[in-house]
């Protein structure tokens, strides 16, 4: 079965499109960061990811190595981990491998290389195919008892530990929104989304905006933001958290619902009439800046930017005056009122690694007199856990809350489409949108449409 499994990821790794940007490892207690403190990939060098190979001491379970693929809370982690260490005496080694890299690819090198983490992270049925063979089963776990939001795949078996919860939707600046007399309420529908917009441009120097909306659309590192998040609410926005009609169509050789893309497309056309022109080939940092720094009125990013904005940009949060932030649902037609909330990824454990010792870490991570405390506080994650007693002091907490006890939330299922769709095809569809060499909506359509059929006609 390993062998199979190891065939699988040789030729997954060897359709990868791109190149593999690598990054330099620095150690943080009892961390190893895999690239820079940076979400910006463009900073980090090229050169080919590397971790010492496992020792004796892994063996006996006293050290565990853990891939985590959010920059944004490395410094948390390291916490997390010296925490741990103090408690227990077992080390996590922790390698963060930043954004815009595919970590999918880098740890498929680390498999072939015989040097796998114990704790990996992967996200749902897009990479559960390919992992399958090699994650522990989780299911008789005590804190799956206390959460909803495990990985369970289709043999009803668990086998992915979430850590947050995130959310998806249109963030806007309140203090701006409220300068100008706009209700975020009020934006219920295509209709009013325009006038809100207009409204807002016309006020851009009073209100000292760059552009009413952070729509960055660059597909070589911010491939995941256009063509994978903004996409992806074109097959939940509005829906019921288990309904998987557009997500089926796609998997049913890339199908599109022209009555739903339409205005969909019509939606990506407005952000493109009044997005900062930076969009087309800015990064990750200067999107979340430009919003933090009260520059723009909207940022087509969701709620994990609470960290950056409240520990990276810190300063110029405050400057902007630590305003309340929000969301809107991305109601592309009129009276869709969800935004979408789901654990971004999950970890796994290996099943070849130190998985017992892996067990304990994970349930301790699970647990208020555990690590409930550092992941909220220190990483900002929204826990997943129904006694968690900690909530995380970021500005998209309430707002998920909200929603939430609302019941006005969608699943996100981008997850389930082919692997690969959001690098490869839409996010280069969304930016040409952006760069103007697709002209109208109606060529946008056409142009995704048999790109992404292209790609699922691909064997």
């Amino acid at each position: 079965m390993k062998k199979k499994a190891l065939a699988l990821l040789l030729a997954a790794t060897s359709t990868i499109t791109f190149a593999l940007a690598g990054c330099g490892v620095t150690t943080t207690g009892n961390t190893e960061t895999t690239g820079s403190t940076s979400s910006d990939a463009t900073t980090q060098e090229a050169t080919t990811a590397q971790t010492p190979a496992a020792t004796a001491d892994d063996a006996e379970g006293t050290t565990i190595r853990l891939v985590n693929n959010k920059a944004e809370i490395q410094e948390g982690l390291a916490i997390l981990a010296d925490t741990y260490k103090e408690q227990t005496g077992v080390t996590v080694s922790i390698d963060t491998i930043g954004g815009g890299q595919d970590t999918q690819a880098i740890l498929k090198n680390y498999y072939q290389a015989g040097n796998m983490p114990d704790i990996f992270v992967f996200e749902g049925d897009t990479h559960y195919e390919t992992w399958k063979d090699l994650l522990a089963d989780l299911s008789d776990e005590a804190w799956t008892k206390d959460t909803e939001a495990e990985y369970v795949a289709a043999d009803g078996h668990v086998y992915g530990f979430p850590t947050t919860t995130e959310a998806i939707g249109l963030s806007y600046n309140k203090s701006i929104l409220d300068k100008a007399g706009i209700d975020p309420k009020s934006i219920t529908g295509p209709e009013s989304m325009r006038a809100a917009f207009e409204k807002l441009d016309s006020m851009k120097d009073e209100l000292g905006l760059t552009a009413v909306v952070g729509y960055y659309t660059e597909s070589a590192n911010l491939w995941w933001t256009a063509g994978q998040h903004l996409f992806g609410t074109y097959l939940d926005s509005g829906l019921a958290r288990n309904d998987t009609t557009y997500l089926d169509l796609i998997n049913d050789g890339g199908k599109l619902d022209m009555d739903r893309a339409k205005p969909f497309a019509e939606m990506v056309a407005l952000f493109n009439e009044y997005t900062d022109p930076k969009g087309i080939s800015g990064s990750y940092d200067d999107q979340v800046l430009g919003f933090a720094s009260g520059k723009y009125a909207f940022v087509t990013q969701g709620s994990w930017i609470g960290a950056s904005m409240t520990t990276t940009y810190a300063d110029q949060y405050a400057e902007a005056g630590n305003f309340e932030v929000g969301m809107i649902p991305y109601a592309f037609i009129e009276g869709q009122d969800t935004i979408q909330t789901n654990s971004p990824n999950w970890w796994g454990l290996y099943s070849d690694g130190n998985v017992e010792a892996s067990k304990a870490f994970i349930q301790w991570c699970s647990e208020n007199e555990g690590g409930q405390q550092i992941l909220a506080e220190k990483c900002g994650c929204v826990s997943p856990f129904t006694s968690s007693k900690y909530a995380p002091e970021d500005p998209y907490a309430a707002t998920i809350g909200e929603y939430t006890a609302a019941g006005k939330t969608s699943a996100w299922h981008w997850q389930g489409w082919k692997a690969g769709l959001a690098q490869n095809v839409t996010s280069v569809v969304f930016q040409d949108f952006a760069k103007g060499s697709i002209k109208d909506t109606d060529q946008f359509l056409d142009t995704l449409q048999k790109a992404i059929e292209a790609y699922y006609a691909q064997q």
